[in-house]
């Protein structure tokens, strides 16, 4: 009696990604009340420049007060205006914050600019205005579990994966890129384009210049469209630097090419740099003006509200603290990440070397039973019901390899992340106390078999004597 849409199962919600929030929100770990549960460790927030936000909210009341510079409210102005374009002045001030967070390297234009609820919305609107159902967007993995749900489910469209390796680095080649491209034309998928995330998700890495030229040129040889999901731009940390494809595209002389440009896209947040996911404020930037005009209309079913609005236009216009802002998230981040880094080598597990994003790619693959993805949940379930950490496998990435994992780091406080720290230690001795138990219980039993059947030798021996 329902439609196919509400009964179809592609939404991806069976994911192990999805469930370990299940399992979580179950038996949530607080250091008080349930110092046994389980400690979020999927969930990339950033919750460690929140202070320097509600800071700012405390010396501005007037802007979370609803209103303006001379002290007169502006409520009813916001309650009744909900323009699906956006307020001007908010789009002037978010285009000025994302050209900082990029150096001022590139500028971007205000009317190019869609706002919707998150990048959950811009992305899955993007994909509408792109492509049709039953046509393909190639994705380099590992990636973003929620993809699945955000790009396909509403859509049609189909996840084509470009498989990156960790021989080097989890970087896309071109012959990846033309090995997912021929992929989809066996199966009859008309490709549309190529989605990346930068930085990278869950890889916590920022593509290199010869990375996003590549992209671009391949991009212009197939036809196709390029989507830049930059959500974490503003959370790089460390050398190299972050380079948005809008300023690759300058540095290969597009800037005059309307064609290739129309076909180039950006998707942003500032659920992530802000940390504000609440906050539901997400957009697309393009330079294709049909795009911007479908993208317009459809945002009236995800509209970001006016007094968000409102506020965030106070806050981006004080440069001053965004300044501060910036600086001081990064410092923050840097740390933290190598907290965990340092952390996890001492319980002799590696991390994929990063530079941005609110998680780490940890290498576990020496601690999997077998070099398959069967192990690997099995590994997985183990952090989650014993060692009680939620923590997201890399096959709910699409990863091509087992044994990796993603692990965030922003989302808790520091004496949080100690005890999951901790109980990591005690997981990775108890199994390597296990497996010499195990191994000298079989090289005892290899022992007893080879001195049995000596011993029977000798005896036949003496018998044939």
């Amino acid at each position: 009696m329902l439609s196919s849409k509400a009964s179809c199962i592609s939404h991806g919600q069976d994911s192990s990604y999805f469930l370990g929030w299940q399992f979580y929100e179950k038996n949530p770990f607080d250091v008080v009340k349930n110092p046994a549960g389980i400690i979020q460790m999927g969930l990339a927030e950033n919750q460690l420049s929140f202070d320097l936000v509600e800071s700012w909210l405390r010396k501005t009341p007037d802007a979370m007060g609803l209103k303006n510079k001379e002290g007169e409210s502006v409520f009813r102005d916001l309650a009744l205006f909900q323009d699906y374009h956006g307020m001007p002045a908010f789009k002037n001030e978010l285009v000025e914050y994302m050209a900082k967070i990029r150096g001022n390297k590139v500028k971007f234009d205000p009317k190019n600019l869609v706002l919707a609820a998150g990048a959950t919305s811009a992305n899955e609107t993007l994909i509408f205005c792109l492509a049709d159902p039953g046509e393909a967007i190639l994705l380099p993995t590992p990636y973003y579990p929620g993809f699945d749900r955000d790009l396909r489910w509403r859509t049609g469209v189909e996840i084509v994966p470009i498989h990156c390796s960790s021989s080097n680095g989890f970087r896309i080649s071109m012959h990846a890129l033309e090995e997912a491209y021929e992929r989809a034309q066996k199966l009859n998928l008309k490709v549309k384009g190529v989605l990346i995330t930068n930085p990278s998700n869950p890889l916590g890495t920022t593509m290199t210049r010869d990375e996003l030229q590549n992209l671009i040129t391949f991009a212009i040889h197939k036809n196709i469209h390029l989507i830049s999901d930059e959500v974490f731009s503003g959370t790089v940390f460390d050398s190299p630097c972050f380079i948005s494809i809008i300023e690759a595209a300058m540095d290969s002389n597009l800037e005059r090419n309307a064609d290739v440009l129309s076909r180039i896209h950006i998707v942003y947040s500032l659920s992530k740099d802000l940390g504000l996911p609440g906050f539901r404020v997400g957009m697309i930037y393009s330079n294709n003006q049909t795009v911007v005009a479908a993208a317009t209309k459809m945002s009236s079913f995800g509209l970001v509200s006016s007094q968000t609005q409102y506020l965030l236009s106070c806050m981006l216009a004080n440069k001053k603290f965004t300044s501060k802002y910036m600086k001081e998230n990064q410092r923050r981040l840097k740390k933290r990440k190598e907290m965990l880094v340092s952390g996890l080598k001492r319980s002799g597990i590696n991390c994929l070397k990063s530079n941005a994003g609110l998680f780490c790619w940890v290498d576990m693959r020496h601690l999997l039973s077998s070099n398959t993805f069967e192990a690997e949940t099995d590994l997985w379930k183990k952090i989650l019901c014993e060692v009680r950490l939620n923590i997201s496998p890399g096959s709910s990435c699409h990863c091509s390899e087992p044994g990796w994992f993603r692990v965030c780091f922003a989302n808790m406080n520091q004496s949080t992340l100690e005890v999951a720290l901790r109980r990591i230690k005690g997981f990775v001795e108890r199994s390597r106390l296990n497996y010499q138990q195990n191994m000298g219980g079989f090289s005892r039993r290899l022992l007893s078999n080879w001195v049995r059947k000596l011993s029977s030798a000798d005896h036949r021996e003496e018998h044939e004597r």
